[in-house]
């Protein structure tokens, strides 16, 4: 059980050094504490309840391990991450841990081009967590609903994502002092519900309720966590560039650009490009032309 500890202490040390650091810096260290606490789980002798706890730590490594996977865009590796930990999860009989694998499994899939399947396990995870899972545990999970059925498109799964969002805020409500929650949702906050509901109306087209949304969260962000700052002030320059504000959208963009320089992470590569593609469009603006040369 000692080991086990130790083991707990680690896997949350990787989630801090993930606030700070991107996916192709913590890849590697990330995927040697994966396959030493199989071995450990394999290879070792226990009793029943020190078993219980190191597959509850193989699956809450497993999906910081396979965050930190997919950040790094190793999608394939990513998934096979998160499905062994789903599986511990499982065969230890902790539902909100597998609820977060199979939901971070899915914010994967719907980011990925896989929006059908991301939105059934969304929706699959949130039922199975249950009712009885932790306030903030179901504010996520209904937020990564909502971030699914908004990248599979159309009229109702928008009416669906807005539905999804705003149970997530009632959720949250319910969490207080006296709440136990596990120790990976200590991130999951009033703010991180406000950015994800300023992307969905960024996804949306509806600038007018996302910027003011982006700039609030972001004016109060812990400017130390780069590749967050990079990733939404991502969605504020497209959500300006929407608003038909070019001059704002570049502005924003630069900072995009300056932040995500050295940042070794692939979402916030991708989102670097989306927000190019979309400042294209007013290509014949000075100051837009003026980014996108520099970016070339």
């Amino acid at each position: 059980m000692g080991q086990v500890d130790d083991l707990q202490q680690r896997v949350h040390g990787l989630r801090l050094a993930d606030d700070f650091l991107a996916g192709g810096d913590l890849m590697r260290p990330a995927l040697r504490e994966l396959r030493k606490s199989v071995r450990m789980y394999r290879e070792h002798s226990y009793s029943d309840l020190t078993g219980r706890q190191l597959l509850i730590q193989i699956g809450e490594l497993a999906q910081i391990a396979g965050w930190i996977a997919s950040d790094a865009g190793k999608h394939e590796e990513a998934e096979r991450i998160y499905r062994l930990g789903l599986s511990a999860a499982t065969q230890a009989e902790d539902r909100t841990l597998a609820g977060n694998l199979a939901g971070s499994l899915a914010y994967q899939l719907s980011n990925t081009g896989r929006e059908v399947e991301g939105a059934d396990l969304a929706r699959a995870a949130l039922d199975g967590a249950g009712p009885d899972a932790p306030p903030k545990a179901r504010a996520l999970y209904l937020d990564r609903v909502a971030w699914a059925h908004t990248k599979a498109g159309g009229t109702e799964n928008a009416q669906h994502a807005m539905r999804a969002l705003g149970e997530a805020s009632e959720a949250l409500t319910e969490d207080s002092e006296g709440t136990e929650s596990p120790a990976y949702l200590y991130w999951v906050d009033s703010g991180e519900l406000q950015v994800m509901e300023s992307r969905v109306y960024t996804e949306l087209r509806r600038p007018l309720r996302a910027v003011p949304l982006l700039r609030d969260v972001l004016g109060r962000y812990d400017a130390t966590h780069t590749r967050e700052m990079a990733l939404y002030l991502s969605w504020l320059a497209v959500a300006y560039a929407d608003a038909n504000e070019p001059e704002e959208a570049a502005a924003t963009a630069e900072r995009v650009l300056t932040l995500s320089a050295d940042v070794a992470s692939e979402r916030t590569a991708e989102r670097v490009r989306v927000v190019l593609a979309r400042l294209a469009e007013y290509a014949d603006v000075p100051e837009v032309r003026a980014v996108l040369d520099s970016a070339a």
